[in-house]
């Protein structure tokens, strides 16, 4: 009975380390959710981030570390192949956990960048960016240390690198012109993320959602998803409406021509109203002038600027001038002009008898 019990005295070792593993792992979930508690009441972007990413992989990593080492108590019992390995795995499951907790922490850390959970103003796009860069040199990073855990030569990877990638450079031209289109996207800021883009060369309108290493997601008006790869941006001319300081008012309105009379009087009080009105942005240029004998109309034109760039309160706006231009125009007995034609008809000679 007591040689049974000796035998079979790894099947308790086993269950002592995983039994204390899920204590260990109850502990680190107490530990976690404090430390949560705490870190909601602060306005730090790092302590959330911190916390949020280190929850599953520190779980994970609880496990891992727990199982491997009933494993090596059960490989010693119980010669097998596999367990030759355990040590091997478990140093790869470890970098990988860490490779994973780095990722979670940095894409945690840009979106509470992005999201604005910070005193800083910081631009989203080059948030992005360095959150990319970071994931992928840690991916590298990561990759060439389970490599190195496997028994392989790192400069010899490297080395292996530096001939492939330049075959890989030739077959890849577009894919690397695409990640440098992006990488001068990120550099020079031509547009954000959120920005109202338009190019005059392409049929291309809408709002950038996405920049990618290879492509540009943007959004059209419509609400059609347009695809760009990113060397395009390199020899394309891009317009930034969301940029603008200022938004434009310019209108060419006519009168009829019997109220030529009544130009003066009108265009001056239009003048006065832009002057006037609250929405008009006075440091800008501001003109309202007679400008030409039309076919139809004596013609004027309104040249001004709103304080405001947004696209629904500019038309609010360019609305309310140009009804009290209307009033106006009633006011001194005039009327707008629209497209006429005076036919003369010419009286037939009397034809004498």
């Amino acid at each position: 009975m007591t040689e049974n019990f000796a035998g079979f005295g790894w099947v308790l070792e086993v269950f002592a380390i995983l039994l204390v593993t899920a204590i260990v792992r109850l502990a680190s979930k107490v530990f976690l959710d404090r430390a949560q508690q705490r870190a909601d009441q602060t306005h730090n972007l790092w302590d959330d981030a911190l916390v949020h990413a280190g929850r599953r992989p520190l779980s994970l990593g609880i496990w891992v570390i727990g199982i491997s080492f009933a494993a090596q108590i059960v490989g010693a019992d119980q010669p097998a192949e596999i367990f030759s390995l355990v040590s091997e795995l478990r140093d790869v499951a470890v970098v990988w956990i860490l490779i994973w907790f780095s990722l979670r922490f940095i894409r945690q850390v840009e979106l509470n960048v992005i999201n604005g959970h910070h005193s800083v103003s910081v631009d989203k796009t080059t948030a992005a960016a360095v959150g990319k860069l970071l994931r992928a040199a840690i991916t590298i990073t990561g990759v060439l240390l389970v490599l190195q855990a496997f028994g392989f030569s790192i400069s010899g990877v490297l080395a292996f690198g530096g001939i492939g990638g330049i075959a890989i450079g030739f077959a890849a031209r577009d894919l690397l012109a695409n990640f440098f289109g992006a990488l001068m996207i990120f550099l020079d800021r031509p547009f954000s993320v959120g920005d109202w883009i338009r190019s005059p060369d392409r049929d291309i309108e809408g709002t950038v959602e996405d920049i990618g290493w290879r492509i540009t997601r943007i959004r059209t008006f419509d609400k059609r998803p347009i695809y760009i790869p990113n060397s395009i941006f390199n020899s394309l001319t891009v317009e930034n409406p969301s940029r603008m300081s200022n938004r434009r008012i310019y209108e060419t309105l006519g009168l009829r021509y019997e109220d030529i009379s009544q130009m003066h009087s009108i265009v001056n009080e239009v003048r006065q109203m832009l002057q006037d009105h609250p929405e008009i942005d006075q440091q800008q240029t501001l003109m309202v002038n007679f400008d030409a004998f039309g076919e139809s109309a004596v013609e004027f034109f309104v040249y001004a600027f709103t304080k405001t760039t947004g696209w629904q309160a500019f038309h609010h706006i360019k609305q309310d001038v140009l009804l009290k231009i209307g009033e106006i125009v009633a006011r001194h007995g005039a009327e707008m002009a629209f497209p006429t034609r005076t036919l003369h008809i010419q009286a037939e000679p009397e034809i004498s008898e």
